[in-house]
């Protein structure tokens, strides 16, 4: 089954807010085996409106419209729906009693203008809004035109409606198919290399298997895709081009589906037995801030030291004087000192330091924005050190930084204590 997704409303066309229904409705429906195919969003123009709905109802099995259902002079999306088919509606009096009951459970007497919501297009079925006034509406596939689903934009209500109404109804249809989808979290290499280690894949590509890169400050998410008849086929699908991501691609994986970096490297902390001390220059405690947001990082996390100035990296980290004076605070060996330092302090098993320039201004013709020095001191063996060079957004330098530096650490974790990489599977 193929879906189209449409979101109605002016405030999201002038970016006012941003649609996160069609993001949640995708996620929904694909766990369903439903293909959504594509998502668009108009304003509240009612030719506009019935215009996009009977388009997208054209070239898809199902199409699910989000917004203008309220009792507003701007909600026409109703109207809209009754142009297209040539429909008068009805009055439903369960509707009705429902939307008063609402306004009672409040201690408010209901607006006239509401009695509206009680009107339902002919040849449409009414879906209950258990946290809401709107109705959702449905309209069964005839043969000519697929399936049609209208629910109100309040993003809360639409959840809810889906969830109680449409996908009860849709598991029940049959014939869906199945879809499996595994993604793979990388970082430390980019989109291009990152194709360009997997060499091509055409052999497992085609209708029932395909591959996604999708790229951020972080890394580059790698999603697979399976279709089947039935789960156990989709994931068949994909299997084998799985097996070779991780054979081209494992050194630069470091999770699946909802895994963090940080979360990664504080399970390997805690298989490990181990623990951290960190000391922070030019990442201001953001690397500390992302540990100790995991759930039980008290276990590994032993401290953190923020040594912005010059005189924290003397007096608390111990730096030598004369190797700020000779080598400067954003060097390999101020790095090491800070990362020796980090790890005397807390008694930690392993350490690991920030020292960099983040801009947009402090960068110098040898030291331009965006160097950065990363290290890593253990207990377990040699310290790491690793230039950086990132561009000139201080908040994104911050952020690339913090997470080279994770990463630098979840390679020493995994080469020093478990003689390899982490596995991902």
């Amino acid at each position: 089954m193929r879906a189209h997704l449409l979101t109605i409303g002016d405030e999201i066309l002038i970016g006012q807010i941003v649609d996160t229904n069609a993001a949640w409705l995708g996620e929904t429906l694909t766990a369903l085996g439903i293909r959504v195919m594509r998502a668009d969003s108009i304003g509240d123009d009612r030719a506009g409106i019935g215009m996009a709905v009977g388009e997208a109802l054209l070239g898809s099995d199902l199409v699910i419209v989000t917004g203008g259902l309220g009792p507003t002079h701007d909600d026409v999306t109703k109207a809209a729906i009754q142009d297209l088919f040539g429909v008068s509606s009805r009055f439903d009096p369960d509707i009705f009693e429902h939307v008063k009951a609402r306004f009672a459970h409040r201690g408010l007497v209901m607006p006239e203008r509401n009695r509206s919501q009680a009107e339902i297009p002919n040849g449409f079925e009414p879906l209950v809004n258990p946290v809401g006034t709107a109705p959702g509406l449905w309209r069964p596939a005839d043969g000519v035109h697929g399936i049609l689903v209208v629910m109100p934009g309040v993003p809360h209500e639409m959840k809810a409606i889906t969830a109680g109404e449409v996908v009860p109804r849709l598991a029940a249809q049959g014939g869906l198919g199945a879809i499996f989808q595994v993604t793979f979290l990388t970082t430390g290499i980019g989109e291009s290399s990152l194709q360009e280690k997997l060499g091509p894949l055409d052999e497992w590509l085609g209708p029932d298997c395909s591959v996604a890169y999708l790229p951020s400050i972080h890394g580059v998410r790698l999603r697979l895709t399976g279709h089947g008849n039935d789960a156990t086929e989709a994931e068949r699908r994909v299997l084998p081009l799985r097996e070779h991501v991780v054979a081209m691609a494992g050194r630069w994986i470091f999770g699946q589906g909802d895994d963090t970096l940080e979360g990664c490297v504080g399970r390997l902390l805690e298989r490990a037995g181990a623990t951290l001390g960190i000391a922070e220059s030019c990442t201001g405690g953001l690397i500390g801030h992302r540990l100790t947001n995991v759930p039980g990082a008290s276990n590994y996390v032993r401290g953190v030291v923020v040594a912005y100035d010059n005189r924290v990296k003397v007096d608390v980290l111990g730096v030598p004087d004369v190797l700020l004076e000779h080598h400067g605070a954003v060097s390999r060996d101020v790095a090491i000192a800070m990362a020796v330092g980090a790890r005397r302090i807390t008694g930690a098993d392993f350490s690991l330091s920030t020292t960099g320039i983040m801009g947009p201004g402090g960068g110098t013709e040898d030291k331009p924005v965006g160097t950065v020095w990363i290290a890593v001191d253990s207990r377990f063996g040699e310290t790491h050190a690793v230039l950086l060079r990132l561009g000139t957004d201080r908040v994104r330098n911050k952020e690339r930084a913090a997470t080279a530096a994770l990463d630098l650490l979840r390679r020493t974790i995994a080469g020093q204590v478990f003689q390899g990489p982490e596995p991902v599977i």
